[in-house]
């Protein structure tokens, strides 16, 4: 075969004609992009005569089975495995002569006669070759499945591509595992962390203690709607996997090229645990499995039969796991029990430790030589860095990237895992018309745009940047179509970020292969969002004084945007949006995505209301936390209240400090009511100012106490009426709440103050 090096960086055309004969199908782009790619003139068509022409190899049959399967569900025939080629039709498997880019790495031929795959046999190469391969097969099964000639030359840019699915908070039955390794292995991803075990439930059998799963496994009840409406349900709920449904989940992953790590939470997220053998806990006390979500206090405790504990849990676990890394969590663990606790004050002491963060390292790190000790390693969430990094610890980065580039410094391997772009639990849409989520707003542009590697690391240090995964938490995740839901196609954007190298990225390509791939998304059965199709609402200050400028938005490679300012629905014929709309008034705007006289997206609308205090030049004295900046002061004044559930976009938030904010109006104003927007959100550590109080002067230097704003139970708005006044200025002063009490999550910790609007009447 000849075997071309001149590469071209586009896709595919939908329709390709090649020597007079066209190609009709719309094909399913390819996701991720290859490294290169090249069409070919010509077609090949595959039939069930095609012949699989392959070494009697252990691992590349397995692959083959896999294929043979898919398309007998799909295509309704199998295609005969063979060691000698035909003339013509057929799928060859070769070795290549020179590989230097790895057991992932294959090459893709499709010719007029046949397809030939390069890639090493005990490999995953000649795996992500069939799934390239799937992704170009038409979705309608009733016609022939006639292929374009190209060439692919592929491998992947990093080692660790991953997914992570919480079993805890919301169990999902193996064959639901099953189906979302299948989705993880149609991106080319190589790694599954399975979170086993938490406050909510003990889900893996470990036979040593059978109570963890008759006991820890079960909770009497679950929460329900958001977490500070603080409502629970009385229904019965849990479940757990046994050995053998782990040892069958490892293997169908490892059939996949997919190495599954599991998580044994600990020292912190331990209550089923403890729930179940109460002795595990400094107190001793009997406590229920728990209900809500949080953060709480219960905590494995120090001594040493609970370390002889958990050396026997690991043990049944690493049987059970043959890959690499043990996840050990390490995360949100309260340090309140250990402070009274004679025993860890006795082991600081002891050990000459010089706080609780430093017990915690102590007992990272005696874990982590026990791990070692069995032959494998130890990888936690970025909290293990308190008090000291264990010795061969990786360390999973999920508070941002701050933890994985002190981690790299140390020469530490480290997974790239950020909530502000991996957490697959936030908001992918504004939450109108969207499943209840966790908050946070993590559409599939800001996935795409996720860089794993720090610029802030060296050369040296950057290969210390194993990869990067998403992680699907399901506190608010109740079924498994909301699972795959939140997940898609985020996915698919990931599994670009971790395999195709990052200067051949682009967006605009991504978002038409996408949409494409939706065809393969439907044929496998998966529910999958729509929010890339969503209308974006910008605001900024306007020049004609008390108002603001509304810019609508969308990517045009989706659709025309059209909207409407009359109450409305758009239709294909409503106004083009061209030239941003200035607000001088209550507002409602409505638009929606339209592609010819198809209409795209959902209608979405925005209630602008323009008062008083909009676009007033605000002076702040504390400046926001910088994750929640991203608006600037203007944010306060924007005549738009934030949405609940919490978008991270549309709030200004201060950690621990008070909110000072000064006013300048347009112009003196008669004013006899101010309003604060504030934000409560326990679980998040957020919460009301423990007081608001307002001031007003004539000119900016003198101010007088006006009062102070109280907040209606079952509200979020500070407001303060008062007697009717003239001025220009206004100063607001909320007061942090302060430390967070003990029982609460976060407690010890600075509590967040999040506000959203100023508005003055």
């Amino acid at each position: 075969m000849k075997k071309s090096r001149i590469f071209l960086a586009g896709f595919l055309a939908l329709a390709i004609s090649c020597l007079g004969q066209q190609v009709s199908e719309v094909l399913p782009a390819l996701i991720p992009k290859p490294l290169r790619q090249e069409m070919q003139p010509g077609t090949f068509t595959l039939s069930s005569s095609t012949k699989l022409v392959a070494p009697a190899n252990e691992n590349l049959r397995r692959d083959l089975q896999w294929f043979n399967d898919y398309l007998e569900r799909y295509y309704h025939f199998r295609l005969q495995v063979v060691e000698k080629a035909p003339a013509n039709n057929y799928i060859l498997f070769s070795e290549p002569l020179q590989y230097n880019d790895g057991n992932e790495a294959y090459e893709l031929f499709i010719e007029k006669n046949g397809i030939q795959i390069n890639a090493l046999s005990e490999g995953a190469g000649n795996f992500y070759a069939l799934q390239s391969l799937i992704q170009l097969l038409p979705p309608d099964t009733n016609n022939a499945i006639v292929l374009p000639c190209l060439h692919i030359e592929d491998a992947p840019r990093f080692q660790w591509r991953g997914m992570h699915l919480d079993v805890c908070r919301h169990f999902f039955p193996l064959s639901f595992v099953k189906r979302y390794i299948d989705l993880l292995a149609l991106y080319k991803m190589n790694t599954f962390h399975w979170h086993l075990t938490d406050d909510q439930g003990w889900r893996i059998e470990i036979k040593r203690f059978p109570l963890l799963t008759q006991h820890g496994a079960w909770r009497k009840g679950t929460m329900v709607g958001r977490y500070s409406d603080h409502r629970y349900d009385s229904i019965p709920y849990g479940g757990y996997y046994t050995q053998e449904e782990i040892r069958e989940l490892v293997e169908y992953a490892a059939s996949r090229h997919i190495t599954v790590v599991p998580e044994i939470e600990m020292p912190g997220h331990s209550v089923a645990a403890i729930s179940s053998y109460p002795w595990l806990s400094c107190t001793g006390k009997v406590i229920d499995v728990e209900r809500g979500w949080g953060v709480f206090e219960d905590v494995f405790c120090t001594k040493d039969s609970v370390f002889g504990f958990l050396e026997q849990v690991l043990d049944e676990v690493i049987a059970l796991f043959p890959g690499k890394y043990i996840h050990i969590g390490g995360d949100e663990s309260p340090k309140t029990r250990w402070k009274v606790c004679p025993v860890c004050q006795s082991v600081i002491k002891l050990e000459k430790l010089k706080d609780e963060h430093e017990l915690q390292s102590y007992f990272i790190k005696r874990i982590e030589r026990y791990v070692s000790s069995k032959g494998r390693k130890v990888i936690g969430w970025d909290e293990i860095l308190e008090g000291g990094l264990a010795p061969n610890a990786a360390v999973m980065s999920w508070q941002g990237i701050e933890g994985g580039i002190a981690a790299a410094r140390q020469q530490h391997p480290v997974v790239m895992s950020p909530g502000s772009h991996c957490y697959f639990d936030h908001y992918q849409a504004p939450p109108v018309g969207e499943p209840l989520a966790i908050g946070g707003f993590t559409p599939l542009e800001k996935v795409y745009a996720f860089e794993p590697v720090p610029a802030l690391l060296t050369p040296k240090e950057q290969p210390y940047i194993l990869g990067a995964q998403a992680n699907l938490w399901t506190e608010y995740i109740l079924s498994e179509k909301q699972a795959e839901y939140m997940a898609l196609p985020r996915m698919a954007a990931l599994a670009e970020v971790l395999w195709t190298p990052k200067e051949q990225k682009d967006e605009t390509d991504f978002l038409k292969r996408i949409q494409q791939h939706f065809r393969l998304l439907d044929r496998l059965g998966y529910t999958y969002a729509r929010a890339l199709y969503r209308i974006n609402y910008t605001l900024s200050p306007s020049s004609k004084g008390n108002a603001v400028s509304l810019r609508l938005s969308a990517n045009p490679v989706l659709g025309e945007l059209r909207y409407t300012t009359d109450g409305s629905d758009p239709g294909p014929a409503s106004v083009l949006f061209e030239q941003p709309l200035e607000l001088l008034q209550n507002t409602l705007v409505k638009g929606a995505l339209f592609q010819g006289q198809a209409q795209k997206s959902a209608v979405t609308s925005r209630h602008y209301d323009v008062n008083k205090a909009t676009n007033a030049q605000v002076m702040l004295k504390n400046a926001p936390h910088t994750s929640y900046n991203s608006g600037g002061a203007f944010t306060l004044v924007n005549a738009e209240q934030a949405s609940l559930p919490r978008i991270s976009d549309q709030w200004l938030a201060w950690r621990g400090n008070d909110m000072e904010a000064t006013l300048r109006l347009s112009k003196t104003e008669e004013v006899s009511q101010v309003d604060v927007g504030f934000l409560q959100e326990e679980l998040s550590w957020i919460y009301f100012p423990a007081e608001v109080q307002v001031y007003i002067s004539p000119d900016g230097k003198n101010f007088r106490l006006a009062g102070k704003a109280t907040i209606s139970n079952g509200e979020r708005i500070a407001r303060l009426s008062m007697a009717p006044v003239n001025t220009q200025y206004i100063k607001i002063v909320a007061r942090n709440h302060g430390k967070i009490a003990s029982g609460k999550p976060g407690a010890g910790e600075n509590a967040w103050l999040f506000c959203d609007e100023i508005m003055i009447r």
